[in-house]
C-alpha cells in the first residue's frame, strides 16, 4: 500500500504551494499536481479509458459509467485543492466525493470480474503485492503500468486497477483526516480574516 507520509502544512499531501504572505488570511491552495493522491487517480482514470476500449462494448453504458467515475475521482481532487485557499469545508468535500467516485468505479471492476466468472486477487496473493510495490515508487505514472493494461487479458488488468485505486483511496482516507484535524486546529476562512485582521490592528497600533 502506498505510502501516508505525503503531507504538508496545509493538511493535504505532497502539494508544493507558494509561500502565504505574513499578513495574509487566505493560505497556499492548488499544487494539486504534486499531490500523490492525483497521480494515482490520474492513473487510475488513463487505466480507465484504456480497459474500455478494449474489453467493453462501446455501447454499453457501463463505459460511460466507468470513465465518469474515473474522472470524477482526478477531477474533484483538482477543484479541492484549488478551492482550498477560501473553504477548507468545500475542500474537504470535495475529496469525499473523490473518494465515493472512486469506491463506485471499485464496484464496477467487481462486477465486471463477478459476472464473468473471473477470480478477484487476493491482497496478499503475489500478484496484489507486485502491483503495490510499483504504486511504492513515488514517479510513478500510467508508463509504469502501461506494458501491462495494454498486453494483458481482461482479468489481469481489471485486477490491476482494483490494486491502483485501493491505493488511491488509502491516500484519499489520509489526506481527509489530516483536512479535518488542520480544519479543528485552525479554523476556517472566517477564523483566519479575524486573525489576520487583528493582527494588522496591533501592528497599526504598535506603530
Amino acid at each position: 500500500m502506498a505510502s501516508g507520509n505525503d503531507r504538508s502544512r496545509d493538511g493535504s499531501s505532497g502539494a508544493a504551494r507558494p509561500k502565504q504572505k505574513e499578513d495574509g488570511f487566505i493560505p497556499p491552495h492548488g499544487g494539486y499536481r504534486n499531490l500523490l493522491s492525483y497521480r494515482k487517480a490520474l492513473i487510475v482514470y488513463d487505466s480507465t479509458v484504456r480497459f474500455c476500449e478494449r474489453f467493453m462494448n462501446r455501447r454499453d453504458r457501463t463505459v460511460d459509467q466507468m470513465t465518469q467515475a474515473a474522472r470524477s475521482g482526478k477531477q474533484n481532487i483538482v477543484e479541492g485543492s484549488q478551492i482550498s485557499g477560501t473553504s477548507k469545508e468545500a475542500e474537504v468535500k470535495l475529496m469525499n466525493v473523490a473518494r465515493a467516485s472512486l469506491e463506485e468505479l471499485l464496484e464496477d471492476y467487481r462486477d465486471f470480474l463477478r459476472t464473468r466468472g473471473m477470480a478477484l486477487w487476493d491482497r496478499d496473493s503475489r500478484e496484489a503485492r507486485y502491483v503495490r510495490r510499483l504504486g511504492n515508487d513515488r514517479e510513478a505514472s500510467y508508463e509504469t503500468y502501461r506494458t501491462f493494461i495494454e498486453t494483458r487479458p481482461a482479468d489481469v488488468v481489471a485486477n490491476i486497477i482494483i490494486c491502483l485505486i485501493h491505493q488511491t483511496n488509502y491516500l484519499l482516507d489520509q489526506q481527509i483526516r489530516r483536512l479535518e484535524q488542520a480544519f479543528l486546529e485552525e479554523g476556517g476562512l472566517r477564523e483566519r480574516m479575524t486573525r489576520a485582521r487583528l493582527k494588522s490592528r496591533a501592528r497599526r497600533h504598535n506603530e
